[in-house]
C-alpha cells in the first residue's frame, strides 16, 4: 500500500544510493541512536523486540501466512466512500486487485457461503441454518447436529459494541475473495491528493486533536507556523494514556505501511519485467531525522509500540485456539492440523515475550468515565475504518481494509479478556467470538508489522554497507 509515494525514475535501483553516500554513515548512527531503549508508555526497549521477532516470531509468522487458511481474505473493494466522492482512482496497473475464481479457494472455507445465492439454498432452511453456523469460517463443518445450532444461535449474537472495525458483509455479491500472496502490499505509484486527504482525514479528524495544534497531524503534510519537527509531539503529553495510545496506534500503522513500500519498491522496469527491491532515498525521505525534523525515529518507535499492542492480543486471545472445538477448517484435515500446530507454536512464543504491554493501565480510571473513553476510542477507530473505503487503489484499499481490521480484532480481544477466560472446551461462547475473516486479519496484520521490523533491520544493513 503506497499512499503519498514519490516514483523513482527507471534505472535508478542501483544509482538510488550514489548521491547519499556522504550522509548515510549519519542517517544510520542517529536513526540507530534515536530508535532505541525503551519506548514510552510502556517497559519494553527496541532491541528485545527486534531479537524476539527477527530470530523468533517472523519466521513462523511468515511460514503461516502462506497456509491457505490464511491466505485467501474476502473483501469488498466497490463500497463507496461514505464520506466524500472519491475522484481519485488510481488507474496504474499496479493498483490492480487481482480476485481469486471460486474453483482456487479451498472447499472448507468457501462452504459457508457457496451456496447462498441459489435457489436450494433460500427455499430450505436446514441448509440456510448450516451456512449461518458455518459462517465464522474457523471450525470443521463435520459437526453434530446439537454443534451446529450452538454456532447458529452464536453467528445471531449481536456483539456490534465490541467491533472496533466496520466489518464488509462477505454475503455481498460485491465480496470476493482474494489470493494475498498474488496481491502483495508494495509500491503502487497512487499517491496526491486524494492520498494525501485519506491520512489527513485519519489523523486531523479521528487522532483527539487537541485545539491548540495548529497543523495537519498527517507527518507527511507541511507543516505551518513554528510547532514543527519534535516539539510538534509535546502536545502528546498533555493527553491521557488512551489517546496517546490511540495516536500512536495510527501513526504506528502508517510507519509500517511507509516501511513495506520502501523495501518493495518499483526501481525499474524494463521490457515490461519489473524489477522491485529497497529504496534507500525513499526510505530516507520518509525516516531521516533531518528530513522529517526529528519525526521520523519516532514514527519508528511508534510502529514498535504497535507491533507490542498486537502481540499481546496474540497472546490473550490463545485460549480461544487451544480449545479442541476449533479447527482452522479448509477441507484438507492434514494441512489444517499442521496450520493449527504452526498457530499454536506461535502462540507459545507470544507468551513467552518477559515485557508486554499492559491493556489494564487503559480505562482503569471511574467506571463511567472509562467507560464512556472506551466508547470514543471504539467510535474512533470504527470511523477510520470506514475511511479505508476511500483509499482509490484497489491493492492500497485491499491492504489498508486488511491491516486496521487486524488492528480492531486486536483491540477487541484486548478488551475480552473475562470473556476469554470463561470460553467452554467443548461448546462455542456466545460471549466472546471471531469470525473467520477476524482470525485471517488479525494474524497477516501482525505479519505486516514483523516484516516491517524486519526490513528495518534490513535498511539498517544496506547503510552499513552503503558507507
Amino acid at each position: 500500500m503506497s499512499w503519498g509515494v514519490r516514483q523513482a525514475g527507471a534505472g535508478q535501483g542501483a544509482a538510488a544510493a550514489v548521491p547519499l553516500l556522504a550522509t548515510l554513515s549519519f542517517l544510520l548512527s542517529v536513526v540507530e541512536a534515536q530508535v532505541a531503549g525503551v519506548l514510552d508508555d510502556c517497559l519494553c526497549d527496541v532491541d528485545s523486540i527486534d531479537n524476539f521477532n527477527n530470530y523468533k516470531i517472523f519466521p513462523k509468522i511468515k511460514k503461516l501466512q502462506e497456509r491457505d487458511y490464511f491466505r485467501y481474505y474476502k473483501v469488498n473493494l466497490k463500497r463507496p466512500c461514505p464520506f466524500w466522492a472519491e475522484d481519485g482512482h488510481c488507474s496504474i496497473k499496479d493498483c490492480h486487485v487481482e480476485p481469486c475464481p471460486e474453483s482456487k479457494i479451498p472447499v472448507g472455507i468457501k462452504a459457508g457461503h457457496s451456496n447462498k445465492y441459489s435457489k436450494v439454498t433460500n427455499n430450505t432452511k436446514e441448509l440456510d441454518d448450516c451456512e449461518q453456523a458455518n459462517k465464522l469460517g474457523a471450525v470443521n463443518s463435520t459437526l453434530s447436529n446439537q454443534s451446529k445450532e450452538a454456532f447458529i444461535d452464536w453467528a445471531r449474537y449481536d456483539d456490534s459494541q465490541d467491533h472496533f472495525c466496520e466489518l464488509d458483509d462477505e454475503r455481498s455479491p460485491a465480496a470476493q475473495y482474494v489470493d494475498l500472496l498474488l496481491n502483495p502490499e508494495r509500491y503502487t505509484g497512487y499517491k496526491g491528493p486524494s492520498a494525501w486527504r485519506v491520512w489527513n482525514s485519519i489523523y486531523e479528524e479521528n487522532c483527539f486533536k487537541p485545539r491548540s495544534v495548529y497543523r495537519p497531524l498527517n507527518p507527511l503534510a507541511p507543516g505551518r507556523g513554528e510547532d514543527d519537527g519534535e516539539s510538534f509531539y509535546t502536545w502528546l503529553e498533555g493527553l491521557c494514556l488512551e489517546k496517546r495510545v490511540f495516536y500512536k496506534l495510527i501513526s504506528g500503522l502508517h510507519a509500517s505501511i511507509n516501511l513495506h513500500l520502501c523495501a518493495d519498491y518499483l526501481l525499474e522496469e524494463t521490457w515490461g519485467k519489473p524489477s522491485w527491491g529497497p529504496n534507500i532515498r525513499e526510505f530516507k525521505r520518509r525516516f531521516d531525522p533531518v528530513e522529517t525534523k526529528g519525526e521520523g525515529p519516532r514514527r519508528l518507535k511508534n510502529l514498535y509500540f504497535l507491533y507490542l499492542i498486537e502481540l499481546r492480543a496474540l497472546s490473550k486471545v490463545a485460549p480461544y485456539f487451544e480449545r479442541s472445538i476449533v479447527d482452522l477448517y479448509t477441507g484438507n484435515t492434514d494441512e489444517d492440523a499442521d496450520t493449527k500446530t504452526l498457530l499454536l507454536s506461535i502462540f507459545q512464543d507470544t507468551k513467552s515475550f518477559p515485557m508486554h504491554f499492559d491493556e489494564k493501565s487503559m480505562f482503569a480510571g471511574d467506571k463511567k468515565g472509562a467507560k464512556s473513553l472506551k466508547e470514543e476510542f471504539r467510535l474512533h477507530f470504527k470511523n477510520i475504518s470506514h475511511i479505508m473505503d476511500c483509499v482509490g487503489c484497489d491493492k492500497c484499499r485491499l491492504w489498508g481494509k486488511l491491516q486496521t481490521q487486524g488492528l480492531g480484532t486486536a483491540l477487541k480481544i484486548l478488551f475480552s479478556e473475562k470473556e476469554i477466560q470463561k470460553l467452554p472446551e467443548n461448546s462455542p461462547s456466545k460471549g466472546f467470538q471471531l469470525t473467520r475473516q477476524e482470525i485471517v486479519a488479525l494474524l497477516n496484520a501482525f505479519g505486516r508489522l514483523s516484516t516491517s521490523i524486519r526490513e528495518l533491520q534490513n535498511f539498517k544493513i544496506l547503510l552499513q554497507h552503503s558507507r
